[in-house]
């Protein structure tokens, strides 16, 4: 049986990634950056691995660009703690409509695998990586 230890810390990781994707849809970079450490790695989000989060938050301020509404959709998270160290896997699937034709959506569906570390008692994201199971994109006539 899990103690309260380690209740607290599964909720308070689904939290990051909870707010991981309320701060990008609500376009919230504040709140969005408070999830990663500063020298978080980001994979599969393009060609290159994007290194720290500051620089994660301005290549995702540029992405969101060519986006109207965007709703990302987490499905429940499975994780595996050890210490201050957590390895995390989460499902999204991701609406966004696009900023020049908003008629036209994207579809995303796509694992998060998500290690965090606690920094200052808080857990962060220290490494992020999209595997993506497919993209659909749509037009409304």
């Amino acid at each position: 049986m899990a103690d309260l230890n380690e209740v607290a810390d599964r909720i308070a990781l689904q939290d990051v990634m909870l707010r991981y994707a309320a701060g990008v849809d609500e376009r919230d970079m504040e709140m969005y950056r408070s999830c990663f450490a500063d020298d978080c790695e980001i994979h599969g989000f393009g060609e290159s691995v994007v290194t720290g989060g500051d620089a994660w938050t301005e290549d995702v301020k540029g992405k969101l660009e060519a986006f109207g509404a965007t709703q990302h959709m987490l499905g429940p998270m499975l994780a595996t703690i050890d210490g201050d160290t957590a390895r995390t896997r989460t499902d999204v699937q991701a609406q966004h409509y696009m900023a020049d034709d908003p008629k036209t959506t994207l579809t995303l569906w796509a694992t998060y695998k998500t290690d965090m570390k606690k920094i200052d008692g808080a857990w962060k994201i220290s490494r992020h990586e999209l595997v993506r199971r497919g993209v659909r994109v749509q037009t409304d006539s």
